[in-house]
């Protein structure tokens, strides 16, 4: 080897070991600055997730009517996704064997409404 590239070398190993523990330094405060902006965020999004919550919204504000608050037309929520819905690979005959017996658990769940009113509506006979 030269005289001339092994100076080089040598140069160029000292200047890359002087700026290595500087260079390290600016990288370890870039992640800090970073883990600490992730830790913001994330607090401030916990933050509006509380805010949001149904509980809470309730507790702040009584309603006085059961009914939901009517949306004037053309008001839209474009913030919430639209849950996508799943398409079933159904035959026919499937879907129709799955609509009777929904339509036969609808009319059971109505049926047994209907006697725990009239229980609770019927006058008791004591004699």
């Amino acid at each position: 080897m030269k005289l001339k590239t092994l100076r080089k070398k040598i140069r160029r190993l000292e200047k890359r070991l002087r700026e290595g523990p500087a260079k390290l330094v600016t990288l370890k405060k870039n992640l800090e600055a970073i883990e600490a902006e992730r830790k913001f965020v994330a607090r401030a999004r916990a933050a509006m997730q509380h805010a949001k919550s149904p509980a809470r919204i309730r507790k702040a504000k009584p309603r006085v009517t059961p009914m939901a608050p009517v949306k004037p037309k053309g008001a839209k929520n474009r913030n919430v996704a639209k849950k996508v819905k799943r398409k079933l690979n159904l035959s026919p005959e499937r879907r129709a064997q799955l609509a009777a017996a929904m339509k036969a658990r609808w009319a059971a769940k109505r049926a047994a409404a209907a006697t725990s009113q009239t229980s609770k509506t019927a006058p008791l006979n004591r004699t």
